[in-house]
């Protein structure tokens, strides 16, 4: 089944990471990993224009089927082996309701997270303002805090919607573990450090860290006084 995916990736790109968890929890290992570099501009290249026109990854294809929004893969691999590897998206009403609350919900921290860490790089020098700056921080702060205390509410050794590992993990972690590796601090946002040290154990977080992370741990400083 495996080995008639392909998926183009970049290292670091939480879009990108969200379809390689959701490929490891339903034991989809051995598919086609094409690891591009986002610095060489490979991510436009041909390769990837054949199957996704918007030159971004990922871009995923599962025999003639093309799928390449992150979290459409990730629903797409749950619904085509739902009865393989861990079940991603609970039975129960209730549940699943705060699983798709959170899931989306975690569209807001990514944008909010990514409006501060890559501020330098899509704002031109000319047009970069230190208050535009200070208010996406406050905003990226206001929206950790709402994690922080989805989580404590959840109680201790919680997953992001509730005591079980689901769908919203797979979307939302690499997001978190970003915002760890630009200098969030787990002091601040305890609850948020306990929830990344946590996901840090699981198999399929540890055969999808990203690449260059492991050859260079320490990361950035952005964030540690948010």
């Amino acid at each position: 089944m495996a080995q008639d995916m392909t998926l183009l990736w970049g290292s670091g790109s939480p879009p990108c990471w969200r379809v390689m968890i959701a490929l490891e929890e339903k034991q989809l290992q051995g598919y086609n990993s094409v690891l591009l570099s986002f610095d060489k501009m490979e991510h436009k290249s041909q390769q990837v224009l054949d199957i996704n026109p918007r030159g971004q990854v990922p871009s995923f294809k599962h025999g003639n089927v093309v799928v390449n929004e992150s979290y459409a893969a990730c629903f797409y691999l749950e619904s085509r082996f739902k009865s393989q590897g861990t079940k991603l998206i609970p039975d129960g009403p209730e549940e699943q309701a705060l699983m798709y609350q959170r899931m989306f919900e975690g569209l807001s921290l990514y944008d909010k997270l990514g409006a501060v860490i890559f501020y330098d790089y899509y704002v031109p020098e000319g047009e970069r303002l230190e208050s535009a700056l200070k208010r996406n921080t406050e905003t990226l702060a206001t929206e950790l805090k709402l994690w922080e205390g989805y989580l404590e509410k959840l109680g201790s050794g919680s997953y992001l919607a509730g005591k079980d590992f689901t769908m919203t993990d797979v979307v939302v972690f690499p997001t978190v573990a970003t915002a760890f590796r630009f200098g969030l601090s787990a002091g601040h946002y305890p609850k948020l450090g306990a929830y990344h040290a946590l996901m840090k154990e699981r198999p399929s977080i540890k055969a999808s860290w990203p690449p260059h992370w492991l050859e260079n741990p320490k990361g950035q400083d952005t964030l540690k006084d948010i």
